[in-house]
């Protein structure tokens, strides 16, 4: 016999939602804090914008924790979902930077790049309505998320084609062209930050599919740590040297 949690904030949820998300919340606003203190430039902007996309997705998720209307939950969900997972968008749009120089890659070719990405991240909205292919979050699953397999597929090739695979590759491509051991170095840990937080990710994809307690559980812990070392290890290799 399963139980059901009727409400939607239980001992677990608060922990996770509020304590957990919490300390990652408050630790992105600061790292992008200190990205945005140090220059106004399109490149500073650009770089803080992937902390503070997932700024907003928690913030969204902080707000929606205590409803108990399923139709609202899933909408505002879908709101935290692309929050975080618009936000590797504007790494893509950074290292097209440095690799091309801002006058190849203007101000068109980047609001182009983050539009088309967008409207492909949004595609997530359309599968809600159609059953069978969205999220559940009600009192049957516990109030958390649990993805059809349709939706997991469909966020999947989404962050791996217009995310993932373009950060590797231009990631890369930025290395080969430091010539200065230093700046490799430093390059080395934004790469090593972003992996970690891919992890997470997909750890994350993973778990809202399978719906298993015990990996929600594990994930959730292990995940804060990806994050926070993620979030950190980009920082320290890139964002703390961003001239003025």
């Amino acid at each position: 016999m399963t139980f059901y949690q009727t409400s939607p904030l239980n001992p677990a949820r608060i922990l996770t939602i509020y304590f957990a998300q919490g300390l990652l919340f408050v630790f992105f606003i600061f790292l992008a804090y200190k990205i945005l203190k140090r220059d106004r430039k399109r490149l500073n902007l650009i770089f803080g914008g992937f902390y503070l996309s997932a700024v907003i997705g928690t913030a969204i998720n902080f707000i929606y924790g205590p409803l108990d209307d399923p139709n609202i939950v899933v909408i505002l969900n879908f709101f935290t979902n692309f929050g975080y997972f618009y936000a590797p968008i504007f790494l893509v749009v950074f290292d097209l930077i440095l690799l091309k120089s801002e006058k190849v890659i203007n101000t068109t070719k980047q609001l182009l790049v983050l539009i088309i990405y967008g409207i492909a991240m949004f595609g997530m909205f359309v599968l809600l309505f159609i059953p069978g292919y969205g999220v559940d979050i009600s009192a049957t699953t516990n109030w958390s998320p649990v993805w059809s397999l349709p939706f997991f597929i469909y966020v999947i090739l989404v962050e791996t084609i217009g995310a993932v695979i373009p950060i590797y590759y231009l990631s890369l491509q930025v290395y080969k062209k430091f010539e200065d051991d230093v700046l490799q170095k430093k390059w080395k840990f934004f790469i090593y930050g972003f992996s970690a937080l891919a992890i997470f990710m997909y750890g994350i994809f993973i778990s809202n599919t399978l719906n298993n307690s015990t990996f929600r559980v594990i994930m959730g812990f292990i995940g804060l740590i990806l994050a926070i070392s993620g979030g950190y290890l980009m920082y320290y290799g890139v964002g703390r040297s961003l001239s003025k």
